[in-house]
Parts: structure tokens; sequence; C-alpha cells
């Protein structure tokens, strides 16, 4: 039987040498240089392990004890849907998982048109959109609610699990916080045992360049590792302000910030689930902006995928973003980059889609329109088999010299393996307004209807009743 060969396309960029250099760079930033500990555990912890500690909180760590960390993590990690077992995004190999970025201040409203305020109703509504796009395997919170005034960070956590079923990407205050949010999720779950087998949840915390950790940080970080759940610890590195203004240096920089988290982490628990990521950016000095629709962010995108796969860690990634204010032609040349990218790289979680204004705004619209793109980039990315059927040598003979292959078998075997298109427009001109306008009106048009379609799948009132009073009515319980 002729099993055939697949052929895919793949961008290659640091090759193992490269990773080596870089990695030894960061092994000597934390030995010679350190990093500041804003935590006491976190310094104990370090203390205890050998770490030299001067000045009261900055410790040096010796590469012995990277290199021990850098073995305790797996390499592989499974989110999973609400309540369950089905893996919603496999984090391992080059798979690609896509979801929305977090705590937007402004809404693009695709009714109105109008960029405002978030409101709770605009966050829910997105992640019901979200729930319902195929393309999309996780949630994250899209928007900081303006008219809500207790702990937003519970509240967006509570709404998450009332409108959507996939796997969410959490951000929260502090480690009492992380407890609350953690305790909820295993209410849902059916307990801490089930959530940590099927985890639905990861943390999605910050170090702060350059090379310090402060107190809240380190307690989300070990309170992720004492309940051996996902976290990526990601720092956000902007090259020319708080970095170095090259990418070697930056990703150097970010990289040992990355693994002095990570040691921290494994030291509270050996074996706790990390994510590898580094969120390097650059300062464009003409608008004072951290950039994110540059060539040079793509090539720390491709960068920082190279190095988990080098550290044999899941890792963290980008897509679906714009520095453009609005959907325009600009945001779309900006989301297709990205995709592209973030499928090549192999980066097993790209979030952010459906950012504008680097981040300031969320637009419903680019969500919609950079699912289009993921699907028509998937299929690009994932080439072409070639076998006996697919070389399709008899129909050629079959057809001969100036035949056409329309009504042949091996055609209504095939054609449909072909990606086909829901906003882009391949018709001809005969009228382009009768085809439902120009692309910007179709997305909106398009996105209006899936907002409206979006029923969600809200938990039992008992259910809710409980991650209420978890996340909002008392205290986090140790």
């Amino acid at each position: 039987m002729d099993t055939g060969t697949r052929i895919a396309p793949q961008l290659s960029f640091l090759r193992p040498a490269d990773c080596d250099r870089i990695h030894q760079a960061a092994l000597e930033i934390l030995r010679r240089t350190g990093v500041r500990i804003f935590h006491k555990e976190a310094l104990r912890l370090l203390a205890e392990a050998g770490c030299p500690v001067e000045e009261g909180n900055r410790a040096r760590l010796p590469p012995s004890l990277v290199e021990w960390a850098l073995r305790q993590p797996p390499s592989s990690i499974a989110l999973c849907r609400r309540g369950g077992s089905e893996v919603c995004a496999a984090l391992n190999e080059r798979n690609v998982s896509f979801g929305p970025g977090s705590d937007c201040p402004n809404y693009l409203d695709p009714r109105s048109g109008e960029r405002r305020a978030f409101t709770l109703a605009d966050i829910s509504e997105m992640m019901r959109l979200a729930d319902s796009l195929p393309e999309l395997s996780f949630h994250m919170s899209n928007g900081i609610p303006s008219d809500f005034k207790g702990n937003i960070y519970r509240k967006q956590f509570a709404v998450a699990l009332q409108n959507c079923t996939k796997p969410i990407v959490f951000v929260c205050d502090d480690g009492e916080d992380c407890r609350s949010i953690v305790a909820a999720a295993a209410a849902v779950a059916g307990g801490m045992e089930p959530l940590r087998l099927n985890p639905s949840l990861l943390l999605y915390s910050e170090p702060t360049t350059p090379l310090q950790h402060s107190r809240t940080a380190l307690e989300k970080l070990l309170v992720m590792a004492e309940s051996g759940l996902p976290v990526v610890y990601s720092p956000a590195p902007m090259m020319g302000g708080t970095a170095p203004a090259t990418l070697a240096g930056g990703l150097a920089l970010g990289t040992a910030e990355v693994l002095s988290g990570l040691v921290i982490h494994q030291l509270k628990r050996a074996g706790s689930p990390f994510v590898f990521g580094s969120g390097l950016h650059h300062l464009d000095m003409r608008t004072s902006i951290s950039v994110y629709g540059a060539p040079e962010f793509q090539l720390a995108r491709l960068a920082v995928a190279d190095l988990g796969r080098y550290y044999g860690l899941p890792s963290w990634g980008y897509a679906g973003h714009s520095d453009s204010w609005r959907f325009d032609g600009q945001a779309a040349a900006d989301a297709v980059f990205s995709v592209l990218v973030a499928l090549q790289s192999g980066a097993n979680l790209a979030h952010d889609v459906g950012y504008l204004e680097a981040g300031l705004a969320s637009s419903p619209e680019m969500m919609v329109f950079t699912c289009e793109m993921i699907g028509m980039l998937r299929r690009f990315d994932e080439g072409i088999t070639i076998d006996e059927e697919t070389l399709a040598q008899e129909v050629i003979h079959a057809v001969g010299p100036g035949g056409n292959f329309l009504a042949e078998e091996h055609t209504l075997r095939h054609f449909r393996e072909f990606w086909q298109p829901t906003l882009l427009n391949r018709q001809r001109f005969t009228g382009l307004e009768a085809e439902g306008g120009e692309l910007g009106r179709r997305v909106r048009a398009r996105t209006v209807e899936l907002m409206d379609q979006a029923s969600g799948a809200p938990l039992p009132a008992s259910l809710q009743q409980e991650v209420n009073y978890i996340l909002e009515l008392r205290p986090a319980q140790g």
C-alpha cells in the first residue's frame, strides 16, 4: 500500500547552535547579574537551593540550578473543555491553538461602530462569540469592565465560566485572587484532582523587565506550582526601553527572566506544568508605543517558539493583532502576517486574536476576520500529500491531451479538499454591492450575525451560585 509522503511548508529560524548561544547568555545574566526578588518565600527557596543573595533581595542563580529546573516540567500540556476531559488545546510539538487577548480598556462595537469603554455585557458577548468560533481553542478575558466596581478579575472569570466552555487563560491581581479562581475552576471540574488531570485554565503572569519579580507575580506563580496547574510566566521586554535595542539582547534578557521564574516555580513543586514565553516588543521612538505590527515582532515570535522546543517546553505566542486603531486594511495585513508566523513557527498557544491599537482596544470584527485567515492559513500549513492517488497518473492518462477533468471521479473525490472562504469574495465584477459590498462591510455583517446567534453554554444555576460564592462572597481559602 502506498502510504505516500506529507510535505508541509515550515519556517526555520534559530539553529540549535543559536539557541545554545542565547541560553548561555541567559545563564550568564542569571549567574553574574542576577534578579531582584520581592517575595520572602521565593527568596528563601532560592537561598536554600544555593543561590547567593546580595543587597537584601538580589539573587544570583548558578547554571546547574537552572539546568535542573529545565529537566522537571512536562513537555506537553492538554487544556480541556469546561467540566470534562475533551482536549481543546494540545500544547506540544508544533500544534498551534489560537485565542483572544485580555484586559483591553476599549471596545469597538460592530453594531454602532463606536469606540467606547468595555462593559460586562460586551465581555459576555465577546466570550460567547469566541466560544462559537471553531478556529479559536481557548479564551482570555477580552476587556476590563467599566461598569463593575468590585474585583474585576474574579468577575471576569465568573463571566467566562458562564459564557464559554473552552479552556480559560486567566489573569488576576495576586495570590488570593489566584487561589479563588482555582477553587472556582475546581468546583466546576468536580474537585482539584479532576482539574489537575483535565486542566481547564492556565494562568498568565509576568515578571517585570528588566530582571525583577514582583511580590504579586510570584504569589501567583507559587499558587499555580502548588496546585500543579499550568502557567505561562512571560515577560514583556521592550527593546530600546526596558531591554537592549537588539533582538539578540532582548531574547537573552527575556529568556533569563523566564528561566529564573521557572527555577522558583519548580523549587516550589517540581514537575508542575510551565509554558515558555517572552513577549519581546520594541519601542517605536517616533510614537513611543510598544509595537505589535512589525517584522521584528514576528522574528521574536519565531525565536521564542524555537527556544521553547529547544527547552522541551510548550510555547506562548501571539496572533490576530495590530497597531491600527480600527479594523481596516492595516489590521487585516497584520492579522495575516501574524497568523502565518504563528502557524509556521509552531507556537503552541497563540493569543491576542482581536487586539487592536497595540492592545488598547478589542474588536469582534478583527476576531472574526482573523478566524477566516486561520482557516485559510491552516490549509496552507498542511501542505500536500504525494502518493499514487494524488499524483493522478491514471486519470491523466485516461483524459489525455486536450481533455478536461471536470467530470472525472478523481475530481469528485478531491475537489472538496480545496479551502473555501466565507468572507473573501471570489466573484468577478458583476456588481459588487449585490455580493455584500467591500470586505469591511462583509466582515461587520458576518460578525453581528454570529454575535446574534451565539447563545453560550451557561452553567447550571446551583453551580453558578457556588462559583459566585467562591469568587465574590468570601475570601480565598488556603
